[in-house]
């Protein structure tokens, strides 16, 4: 049986163990309060031609182009939805050619000629993809418009150029402006109001001006 002496010193031992490990964990104030310091991101100089304007620009290389452009030049007229790709909300057109701007890093595009919704038209002089949207209601809450404007223009001229989608039964034949061609072409571009028969008759109705 344990004496009382030994039960004292055992509550000393536990204690002062206690109190080393405190001692151990414990940090100052002033180490606290103390943030670690970071690494300064990697900058780069990237010059683009962005609505028929030379911009250049120094930035983080992490940065998209998407926010390139929204952050950095102040276009924000494409939009950042899902940030995955998967909306299609941030479709812009390099060299005529449709991209999700939130996939793709800014400094990629040195030299690139961008048209975002801002270089398409203006309130004064529409383009004819944004007249249709206008006249066939194809706006709704206008979130995913600008991206799908942008989409619809590069979707007609991938048409016109003759490049095959997944709905052709002959890759090799020459494509339609049909459609169950454009809903497949534009199948990456959601609409959360569901405007996407009102987007069809506006892609339609340019298409058939420019047949």
């Amino acid at each position: 049986m344990s004496s009382s002496n030994d039960m004292e010193i055992s509550r000393r031992g536990v204690l002062v163990g206690s109190a080393a490990a405190v001692a151990l964990t414990t940090v100052s104030a002033a180490d606290a309060q103390t943030a670690p310091v970071q690494p300064k991101p990697a900058m780069m100089k990237v010059t683009m031609k962005v609505n028929g304007q030379r911009r250049s620009l120094e930035i983080d290389t992490r940065t998209t182009l998407l926010d390139a452009l929204r952050e950095h030049l102040q276009l924000t007229g494409s939009k950042k939805g899902c940030d995955h790709g998967q909306c299609g909300a941030c479709t812009v057109m390099v060299g005529g050619t449709r991209i999700n701007s939130c996939l793709s890093l800014a400094v990629m595009h040195e030299g690139d000629e961008i048209t975002t919704i801002e270089g398409l038209g203006t309130p004064d002089k529409l383009h004819p993809m944004q007249a249709a949207f206008v006249k066939h209601d194809g706006y709704q809450c206008g979130y995913c418009t600008p991206g799908q404007i942008c989409s619809a223009v590069a979707v007609l001229g991938e048409i016109k150029a003759g490049i095959p989608s997944h709905a052709m039964a002959d890759v090799t034949a020459k494509p339609q402006a049909t459609n169950d061609e454009m809903r497949e072409r534009m199948s990456g571009n959601i609409c959360r109001c569901g405007a996407y028969s009102n987007i069809l008759e506006a892609m339609t109705e340019v298409a058939g001006a420019n047949a």
